[in-house]
C-alpha cells in the first residue's frame, strides 16, 4: 500500500508540475523512483540471502551465483535509467542505455555459458 501510495501521490505532482516546469517533474520522477527503490531495497538484501543459501546448499559456485545477481541488477538498473530517459523525452538515450545494458549482460554471460556447452560435452562423451 506505501509503495503504491508514493507512486501515486509522485505521478499526481509529477503531471501537476509538468505543464509549468517540465524539468521539475523530470527530478520528481527521478526522486520517486529512487525512494520506491529504497523501500523495497531491504526485501532485496532478504532474497539475495535465500538465495545465497539455496546456492550452497546446491553446491553452486559463488561465481556464478555472483554473475547471475550482477545480470539482474544490470538489467533493472538500466531499465530504471531508460524509463527515466523516456520520461524526459529522450527515447533515443533509453534505447542506447538498454543496448549497452545488453552488451554487458553478453559479455558476463559468457563464463556462465561456457560452463555450461563444458558440462554437456561431458555428458555427450
Amino acid at each position: 500500500m506505501q509503495i503504491v501510495a508514493i507512486g501515486l501521490i509522485a505521478t499526481v505532482l509529477i503531471v501537476v508540475v509538468k505543464s509549468q516546469r517540465p524539468e521539475l517533474a523530470v527530478l520528481l520522477s527521478v526522486a520517486a523512483g529512487v525512494v520506491l527503490f529504497l523501500l523495497v531495497l531491504g526485501k532485496i538484501g532478504s532474497i539475495i540471502d535465500v538465495i545465497k543459501d539455496l546456492a550452497e546448499r546446491a553446491g553452486i559456485s559463488m561465481f556464478y551465483l555472483g554473475t547471475i545477481l550482477k545480470i539482474i541488477g544490470i538489467a533493472y538498473i538500466a531499465e530504471f535509467g531508460a524509463q527515466i530517459c523516456r520520461d524526459a523525452g529522450e527515447g533515443a538515450v533509453a534505447t542506447k542505455i538498454e543496448f549497452a545494458a545488453k552488451i554487458l549482460i553478453m559479455v558476463l554471460a559468457v563464463p556462465i555459458v561456457v560452463a555450461v556447452f563444458q558440462l554437456l560435452l561431458k555428458l555427450v562423451s
